[in-house]
């Protein structure tokens, strides 16, 4: 994760949401798979674990906006960092053919929508919402070394972008590892937290 602010993922409320940025993963990822984030090098934190959640429901933008269950993710930037970060911050009109954007981390500074915010992540209008989740933020747990060479697979991505389709032993083998810290939800805040205040 080159940035980690809650944002995508938000792991606020309960709940862990993936509702911007990764449209080929918000497109591609099915109920029942798993999503993990790790460090970057911009955070001296590679090779540590940010967040793992499962998909346990997928919601089209419109849904996840009127959905009673994620009001508390539309971002209050009056409010606290977790509720400044908020997630939910797309609708369509009736037509499907226009997007409104809350002002939010993905705005521009004087409050309008992003352009290029809006057309990168409406690319994918869905949500992944994760009611099984741990969230380690800046604080997360070294990936062992055994998942960086695993029958010469490494669970890490070096720079940006994505892996997916695991052997299944090592899918099997990291999520056991995962569970074996008998954390969940939100255990530590995003990396970027320690640097701001409010």
């Amino acid at each position: 994760m080159a940035r980690d602010y809650g944002f995508a993922p938000n792991p606020f409320f309960g709940v862990c949401t993936l509702a911007t940025c990764k449209p080929v993963i918000r497109r591609t990822a099915a109920v029942g798979d798993w999503i993990v984030g790790t460090g970057s090098r911009s955070y001296n934190r590679e090779g540590y674990l940010v967040f793992a959640f499962k998909v346990t429901e997928i919601l089209h933008y419109n849904e996840y906006w009127n959905d009673p269950r994620f009001q508390d993710k539309k971002p209050n930037l009056g409010g606290s960092l977790k509720q400044a970060f908020g997630d939910n911050i797309y609708r369509s009109n009736a037509a499907g053919t226009r997007w409104f954007q809350l002002n939010s981390h993905h705005s521009l500074h004087n409050g309008k929508p992003n352009p290029l915010n809006v057309t990168h992540d409406t690319r994918t209008p869905r949500v992944l919402i994760g009611a099984e989740y741990t969230f380690w933020g800046g604080a997360g747990p070294k990936i062992p070394r055994k998942f960086r060479n695993f029958h010469g697979e490494d669970i890490c991505v070096l720079g940006q972008g994505h892996k997916c389709h695991f052997a299944p032993e090592l899918v099997t083998a990291f999520l056991d590892w995962i569970h074996s810290s008998g954390e969940s939800r939100y255990v530590g805040q995003p990396a970027e937290f320690a640097r701001m205040k409010k």
